[in-house]
């Protein structure tokens, strides 16, 4: 299978159901089978889902991707055995971060929820202005990726976490918060966000938002 068919979503869905890491081999670039030179999409997806982990807490070198022939077997086994150490000296997926597994898995369903809105803006707006290997590494490392990262995705993914806590019921500013690790100010501007979106009402009384 060609790397340009691993979507974001199957790595997430990995992390989900308790991968410590992720390992993408790909052809190395200029020998893709295909006439879509998939690898690239590849190397791009690798970059935004390491931008998506640290965002949510998570160390992004649980994902790597390394360009790897089908005649390159030792070079497989060497990369491998290392990224498995790599891996258990990290430790589990979590736990390492300080997060436990119900705010672990508040996080990635986050990202998973957005998966087609992230596909969307990294073809339109995210993306490298050449295919080649050296000027999407340099994109996602420049300070222009950073800031359309900030702008485009940010608050999308902290109001999706929001979204995912309101599915359990009702809570409040401070509940949100606390839960997030996030400030009262920042909830508020979300919620101000939703609300005028229709996402959610809040209750006077009770002094909670709820998902409309």
């Amino acid at each position: 299978m060609c790397t340009g068919r691993i979507d974001l979503s199957f790595i997430i869905r990995a992390f989900s159901k308790g991968a410590d890491g992720v390992m993408i081999g790909g052809c190395w670039p200029g020998e893709c089978h295909y006439v879509t030179q998939g690898n690239y999409d590849a190397l791009a997806n690798m970059h935004l889902c390491k931008k998506l982990l640290a965002r949510i807490g998570l160390k992004p070198e649980r994902i790597r991707l390394e360009w790897i022939a089908a005649s390159e077997g030792s070079r497989f086994a060497e990369v491998m055995s290392e990224f498995s150490a790599q891996m258990r000296e990290l430790g589990p997926l979590g736990r390492v971060e300080g997060l436990d597994d119900t705010a672990l898995k508040l996080r990635l369903g986050a990202v998973s929820r957005l998966i087609p809105y992230l596909k969307l803006v990294e073809r339109e707006r995210l993306r490298a202005p050449v295919r080649t290997e050296d000027a999407i590494n340099a994109f996602y490392e420049c300070d222009e990726a950073n800031r359309l990262f900030d702008e485009l995705i940010a608050d999308e993914l902290v109001n999706s976490q929001i979204l995912l806590l309101l599915g359990e019921g009702p809570q409040s500013t401070g509940q949100i918060a606390e839960r997030l690790r996030l400030s009262s100010s920042a909830v508020a501007k979300q919620m101000k966000s939703s609300s005028g979106r229709g996402l959610v009402t809040y209750d006077q009384e009770h002094g909670t938002y709820a998902l409309s």
